[in-house]
């Protein structure tokens, strides 16, 4: 009886994977309506979330805003070293490197998800994780299409990449811990909150305000900042957190990875790019480890 759980744990992880996936639509629509830099698209995203979750937080459950004092550091934790640091990182790493580089160097957030939740949560490295982990994480090499073109690496690129993935992951393994102690509202508020407060410190806010004083489409740009906010963080972030109720830490960081399958789809879709075998392949192993991870006959009864 307790699979059903599970299942839909999984479908709401996928979701937010999909939801994710649709990023490359708005950063483009930004960049193009105002000119805004990574980090600018980064602090608007995270204010609209920080709000929206503060409203919803309000309405469901007003109590949800007190916490505990010892619990301050893990919310610290999940918004500016997990949520703001990841996103940093990785926009960082986009400057230093190719594109391919630094989305793979992100995906490695399920390898860092499942040697944190063997180490703290005590969970098992099954055979069958593993081979879900080595399809996903293939899967996102084909498909960032790494290897077919220019790939400019140096080791402090690396690093930063290295630190976006650590940074990804590390959402799954402390929002774990904060689910056992607040509700999915108290744990998203807060996260976004403490997020969205630390990139007013690393973006621009004057040239940002002028950015948007200054667009000539006004209405329309507030309105696509809002569907920023909603689509890329809202939803998905509230989606995955739910999802983390049902699923373990580790299981939902590889089901995340159908992200950069959505990605690609849409690039095709949207942008007329096209998609080569390898991308192709990669989108495969995706679903492949997803299927992986869903199959009942895995789970062998408890001797």
């Amino acid at each position: 009886m307790n699979k059903n759980p599970k299942q839909s744990g999984s479908l709401l992880i996928i979701l937010a994977g999909v939801f994710w996936g649709s990023m490359g639509v708005f950063v483009r629509g930004l960049t193009s309506l105002a000119g805004f830099s990574s980090i600018q698209i980064v602090c608007v995203r995270l204010t609209v979330a920080a709000i929206s979750f503060g409203i919803i937080l309000f309405i469901k459950n007003p109590q949800g805003f007190r916490i505990a004092r010892k619990d301050i550091p893990l919310f610290l934790g999940l918004g500016l070293g997990s949520i703001l640091f990841f996103t940093t990182c990785y926009f960082t790493a986009i400057r230093m490197m190719s594109l391919s580089v630094a989305a793979i160097l992100l995906y490695t957030s399920p390898i860092w998800v499942m040697l944190l939740s063997t180490l703290f949560f005590h969970e098992k490295m099954t055979g069958t994780k593993l081979l879900a982990l080595a399809a996903s994480f293939l899967g996102c090499i084909l498909v960032s299409g790494i290897g077919t073109g220019e790939t400019s690496i140096n080791t402090a690129g690396i690093l930063i990449g290295l630190g976006s993935g650590l940074g990804y992951g590390l959402y799954s393994i402390l929002g774990t811990i904060a689910l056992r102690r607040y509700s999915t509202y108290t744990v998203t508020a807060y996260t976004f909150i403490t997020a969205a407060t630390g990139s007013f410190f690393v973006c621009s806010l004057p040239d940002l305000w002028h950015k948007i004083t200054v667009c000539e489409h006004k209405p329309f740009l507030l309105l696509f900042i809002l569907l920023t906010g909603l689509v890329t963080a809202v939803i998905p972030f509230l989606l995955y957190t739910l999802g983390l109720e049902q699923v373990e830490a580790s299981r939902a960081a590889i089901l995340a990875t159908v992200e950069p399958m959505v990605a690609t789809l849409i690039g095709i879709a949207l942008f007329h790019e096209y998609m080569t075998l390898m991308s192709v392949l990669g989108v495969l192993c995706i679903l492949s480890a997803i299927v992986l991870l869903n199959n009942k006959r895995h789970k062998k009864p408890s001797q």
